[in-house]
């Protein structure tokens, strides 16, 4: 009787501690990015959102960062909606009031008094993170306007409160803020009902999560910096598992550092995703 108790435990602790292969398949997944996140001189915090199963994974993903420039996710948002609900034209001609005009990324500080239609202001804001451009774009929209449409998704977590390269405002700590999660759900809402939108972020760019993909594997994302901060966010339609990827970075010490993490943990959630993408249970139907 007792050997029977002793193997009906041991049965019943297999059972317990079993894990299946595409359990343990996540876990090691999940152990890489942390590791990857932890070798920083700084702090790192991402989301990540399987758009196939639901599941997340996240780390710091409901913590406030600096977004810098990926904060025009959310202009970008703006936008289409109230083109959706005909208060703009795209097509509707802007001509530059170089107040508006401000350096640092993008080339309309250069460019005089350019007449261009918002949806050109749009491209240049998504391709060329033109501050300029964006800066035309929160003042047609309203920033009020913007900071109601994202409370109104439930994203409280994400202020635009300054136009860029506004460093009065920044100093007094006005600064552009969101989460990793909440700027994962704001490209996840987009990905549902906003081909428009997605269709702009897919536009040709440079960026960290970029590098982390092959070549032909097609990205919606936008990613920003500032002194000391990195961060990058975008769907990637990996084949058969798309996903929404976020990761944010700050107090980095070594901004290169910070930029490299971000490549190798869109590249480790790459490899992820398209492994699940092959097949059932892992194995690689042709």
């Amino acid at each position: 009787m007792r050997k029977f108790s002793v193997l009906v435990l041991l049965g019943a602790a297999s059972v317990a501690t079993a894990q299946t292969p595409a359990a343990d398949f996540k876990a090691r997944f999940e152990k890489r990015i942390a590791e990857i996140s932890v070798r920083v001189d700084g702090v790192v915090g991402y989301s990540i959102l399987d758009l196939t199963s639901g599941e997340r994974i996240g780390h710091l993903e409901r913590e406030t960062f600096p977004t810098a420039s990926t904060i025009k996710l959310a202009i970008v948002y703006e936008l289409f909606k109230q083109a959706e609900e005909k208060k703009i034209n795209l097509d509707e001609m802007i001509t530059l009031d170089r107040r508006q005009a401000v350096g640092g990324s993008g080339v309309l500080f250069e460019m005089g008094r350019p007449t261009l239609s918002i949806r050109d202001y749009a491209v240049l804001m998504v391709t060329l993170s033109d501050n300029t451009a964006t800066n035309v774009l929160i003042d047609r929209l309203g920033m009020e306007k913007i900071a109601a449409r994202m409370q109104g998704l439930g994203l409280s977590g994400t202020q635009l409160r300054r136009h860029m390269m506004d460093t009065a405002a920044a100093k007094r700590g006005d600064e552009n803020v969101s989460t990793p999660d909440e700027i994962v759900r704001l490209l996840q809402a987009m990905h549902l009902d906003m081909p428009d939108a997605i269709a702009l972020l897919k536009k040709p760019k440079e960026n960290r999560l970029r590098k982390g993909l092959p070549d032909g594997v097609q990205s919606a994302d936008k990613s920003g910096e500032l002194e000391g901060v990195r961060v990058d966010a975008g769907v990637v339609f990996a084949k058969n598992r798309p996903y929404v990827l976020c990761v944010m970075t700050t107090f980095l010490k070594d901004e290169a550092e910070g930029e490299r993490a971000i490549e190798e943990i869109s590249r480790t959630t790459y490899q992820y995703f398209s492994r699940l993408g092959a097949g059932a249970l892992g194995r690689r139907v042709p």
